[in-house]
């Protein structure tokens, strides 16, 4: 396909591979083995390398920059950049050579919370304590923007398209759907790597623990992040691709007092069930981002669907409060379920959004 073939670009899209670096490990396999399973992934903390206010947290198991990807470009790589570049190296490896045989056509869309919290508070520190303020080590500066994990990700696997970092908080792996998708609509690549990455670390630890609650009631932590690669359907097939899954909608709404939350997420749900043609009773997995919304979230859902009764997968608690890659580990969550069906996938941000996505899972 080349940027001057006529495309029709009005029909739905599909997830044709996709893989995750998770607490259950690397790769695709390993994440669904877990969740499948319902494993704990979360393990106890040594204090003395993690002093912060949670005793418990979903770690990548091992995981370093050098061990995922080697010694070479890695020295001053961190933890978050690392997660990201591994997980859409991931992709690109299952799909072979034809994925990137025209790179300007590959868009990525990668979501974040604010980077990496650990390297812009140890750049600002440095900053502060040195004999001068501009004493600090110039090649970690890299780490200290939002965006050096897309722009690392495309620059170490050449990935040539429109390229695009997002931050909202829960709901940032359906918005990176939500923007992807809109790529591909206004003809601005001809299929998309999408997804979001959250490294732990003992600054970002502090700061939810006293953004949430400040008295160590919020759930453990989690790290890691998911890729899925977006495309026409048709165009995976003559790729040798399956489609896993269909994306039928995402819907977004904001509300102004928390009390409002419910209401606003069943509103959403409706409509994105009325976008993709389908009914509350097709609804077969739920996947809620759950947290310090979880209530209002489940209610949302629960009034959406009138009573329904489908299968709910909290990923969630099984390995942590994975901040931005929450929404995109849900995402893999019912596609490691699997089974055909209608899946929803929900979440509620504490800055007064909600959303969802609808996707027909492949039976």
């Amino acid at each position: 396909m080349t940027a001057t073939t006529p495309v029709d670009r009005t029909g739905r899209l599909v997830f044709s591979a996709w893989s995750a670096v998770s607490p259950y490990g690397i790769g695709g396999d390993a994440f669904a083995a877990g969740v499948v399973a319902g494993r704990d992934a979360t393990t106890e903390l040594d204090q003395e390398t993690y002093p912060g206010p949670y005793p418990r947290a979903g770690l990548v198991p091992e995981f370093t920059a050098a061990g995922a990807l080697g010694r070479k470009g890695t020295r001053t790589m961190d933890r978050v950049t690392a997660i990201a570049v591994s997980a859409v190296g991931q992709v690109i490896e299952s799909c072979g050579p034809e994925l990137l045989a025209e790179p300007d056509r590959v868009g990525l869309v990668l979501g974040t919370g604010s980077g990496s919290v650990q390297s812009i508070m140890d750049f600002t520190k440095d900053s502060l304590t040195g004999v001068k303020p501009y004493h600090v080590d110039p090649a970690l500066f890299p780490n200290t923007v939002m965006n050096r994990a897309a722009g690392q990700s495309a620059i170490w696997h050449g990935i040539k398209g429109p390229n695009t970092t997002i931050a909202g908080g829960a709901l940032t792996g359906l918005l990176a759907l939500s923007y992807a998708t809109r790529l591909y609509r206004g003809g601005h690549c001809d299929r998309a790597l999408l997804g979001a990455a959250e490294e732990y670390s003992v600054q970002r630890a502090w700061l939810e623990w006293h953004g949430r609650t400040g008295d160590g009631a919020a759930p453990a932590l989690g790290e890691g992040g998911a890729v899925f690669l977006l495309e026409p359907s048709a165009d995976a097939r003559s790729a040798g691709r399956t489609p896993l899954a269909t994306v039928l909608a995402t819907r977004f709404r904001a509300f102004g007092d928390p009390a409002e939350a419910r209401q606003a997420l069943a509103d959403c749900v409706r409509a994105a069930l009325t976008q993709a043609g389908a009914s509350a009773a097709d609804v077969r997995l739920v996947a809620p981002a759950g947290g310090e919304f979880e209530a209002a979230e489940d209610g949302g859902v629960t009034d959406a669907l009138d009573g329904g009764t489908p299968e709910f997968v909290r990923c969630g608690q099984l390995f942590g409060d994975t901040s931005a890659a929450g929404a995109s580990f849900q995402l893999a969550a019912v596609l490691a379920k699997g089974g055909g069906g209608i899946a929803l996938v929900t979440g509620v941000d504490r800055d007064g959004t909600v959303g969802c996505a609808v996707l027909e899972l492949a039976g």
